[in-house]
């Protein structure tokens, strides 16, 4: 009668669990894996990965206990992005991070099936992620960064009255920097700036640009773009030299030397993320029916050394906001 008794107890177990796997949930013996591609390493993104570590665990996922975090960095090669993606769906990530818009795009190519989570995609719809943003479709939904660009604008035209002509520079290889760079553009007519454009392909094309742009030029804007940040230190060299000032769009960009910005908070970008991933995690959310988030908020971000540096009169209203809702880097 025992040994009947255990029979049946095993085969209830058994029929559980082959009931829970048939349901399809995330949860299974093993520990759920997410898979987070990035295209490279620099302050802002880091923060952005830094900010989805952090509120994972506080949504009950630490790295190592009940869930494996797989990070894979292109180092700024978009050759690797390809093969990175690859592993990771090989590897059987349950859910994908993609922070920026390249390593989002190569995780969308290599799976159809397992959630992506996009971090910090500018123009999720124009870079061929998702249908619409209220209901994405398919396997994609997550966050994205809007730069404040008439806020920056009209930030520069206060720190830059008399200039005659702006300077944008963006890397045209860069989805979200292109489609940022179009905003400006459109903005700036309608503010009647006088913004005049330049390109680069990769960070090697920066340094010889960059010169030439700011021959031309009375300051300089960059928009959200991975590449340059990566390489400020070059831009701001030349700037310094020609004595010009730099309004870039992250607050990182403005403690490598720019001037001052309002900036999208990238560790608050990770946060956000990683409450998309927990959702879908926990059942909670669908990655087709799950809407685009947009975050828009720039909080103000002032070098106040570079102002003075450069000679600039910072304005008072500004300088007052950074110190008591910003940054100042002193």
């Amino acid at each position: 009668m025992k040994r009947m008794y255990t029979l049946i107890a095993l085969l209830v177990a058994f029929l559980g669990v082959a009931f829970f796997k048939e349901q399809g949930g995330l949860a299974t013996t093993s520990k759920p894996k997410v898979g987070v591609l990035t295209l490279m390493h620099h302050p802002a993104l880091d923060q952005i990965y830094k900010g989805f570590v952090d509120e994972l665990a506080r949504e009950g996922y630490k790295d190592g206990k009940n869930i494996t975090i797989e990070y894979q960095n292109a180092q700024g090669d978009q050759s690797n992005l390809k093969t990175m993606a690859t592993k990771l769906v090989n590897d059987h990530a349950t859910v994908l991070f993609g922070i920026t818009t390249p390593a989002s795009q190569a995780l969308a190519n290599a799976t159809t099936k397992i959630p992506i989570v996009l971090g910090a995609v500018t123009d999720p719809k124009g870079a061929g992620l998702i249908k619409n943003d209220k209901k994405p479709g398919g396997n994609i939904t997550g966050i994205s960064n809007q730069a404040p660009v008439t806020d920056q604008l009209r930030l520069v035209h206060q720190f830059m009255p008399h200039a005659k002509t702006l300077g944008i520079i963006y890397t045209s290889s860069d989805p979200s920097a292109e489609a940022e760079h179009k905003q400006f553009v459109t903005q700036a007519k309608k503010m009647g700036l006088n913004l005049q454009s330049y390109s680069i392909a990769n960070s090697n094309d920066l340094d010889q640009v960059s010169q030439h742009m700011l021959t031309e030029v009375d300051a300089v804007i960059v928009p959200t773009d991975n590449t340059i940040a990566g390489a400020m230190r070059t831009l701001v060299k030349n700037a310094d030299t020609a004595n010009k000032p730099v309004f870039p769009a992250a607050d990182t960009m403005v403690k490598d030397g720019g001037v001052a910005t309002y900036s999208i908070n990238q560790y608050k970008l990770g946060v956000e993320g990683a409450k998309v991933t927990g959702a879908i995690l926990k059942g909670k959310a669908k990655p087709e029916t799950t809407a685009i988030e947009y975050i828009r908020h720039g909080d103000p971000v002032l070098n106040l050394k570079q102002a003075h540096k450069l000679g600039l009169t910072v304005p008072k209203e500004f300088e007052k906001a950074a110190k008591d809702h910003g940054e100042v880097f002193n």
